[in-house]
């Protein structure tokens, strides 16, 4: 049987998503704020503390309006901030698993090549990849095999800022390491970005060239 103080925090919870679920866009714009502000870097346990055990139920509804509304760039940063924050999050593998498996790979990546969304959105899609990479080699491969270098690659060629440029480099690095099933296919990806038009980008496949040279263990022809 569940305590007064357990019922009024399930309460509190029911409450919260009621008001995500009835909110408009401006509204919805205000709740991720606070939700952001309140819970960046927590902990899974504190996370799911904070949703009286309930936390994938906001999670969720996050994902859902992300693959709803990319397309429109509504809240589009503020969404994956917050979607971030759960799987950034210490211990929150599965956080991660509820994500993929909703697609969250394929709509992250389709971001990448939207030009109507902005540049900071776009980062902080570049940003949740590199969590998702970082996470092993499983999600490396499931990158790679979402077609992911190549997009990648090609937005890397695309952006116009240096500073997310940055963020996809750190994102191509991992994805050379510790993926020998795709890491070829990683070290094409950079050869294929040497000619084009942005010499940042030039820079950056160089820079990670080198370091991906003694993975591959021959020069690439």
């Amino acid at each position: 049987m569940t305590s007064i103080k357990e019922q009024a925090a399930i309460s509190r919870l029911l409450s919260f998503l009621q008001e995500w679920d009835n909110a408009g866009k401006v509204a919805r714009s205000h709740i991720l704020d606070k939700f952001i502000e309140t819970n960046q870097g927590k902990t899974a346990p504190e996370l799911e503390q904070e949703f009286s055990q309930g936390a994938s139920l906001f999670l969720v509804r996050l994902t859902t309006s992300l693959r709803i509304t990319y397309m429109t760039d509504s809240c589009l940063e503020k969404l994956l901030r917050s979607i971030g924050i759960f799987l950034s999050a210490v211990s929150s593998n599965r956080y991660l698993i509820e994500f993929l498996e909703v697609g969250g790979v394929l709509t992250l990546l389709e971001i990448l090549g939207l030009e109507k969304i902005k540049e900071e959105a776009k980062k902080e899609s570049v940003k949740l990849l590199q969590v998702i990479a970082n996470s092993g080699r499983t999600y490396k491969e499931l990158i790679c095999e979402s077609y992911g270098v190549r997009s990648i690659a090609e937005f890397l060629a695309k952006s116009k800022s240096e500073e997310t440029q940055e963020e996809v480099q750190v994102l191509l690095d991992s994805l050379v390491h510790g993926n020998p099933k795709y890491q070829n296919q990683v070290y094409k990806g950079l050869i294929a970005l040497l000619p084009c038009e942005s010499p940042k980008a030039q820079q950056l496949s160089l820079q990670t060239l080198r370091t991906a040279q003694p993975i591959i263990g021959t020069t690439h022809p």
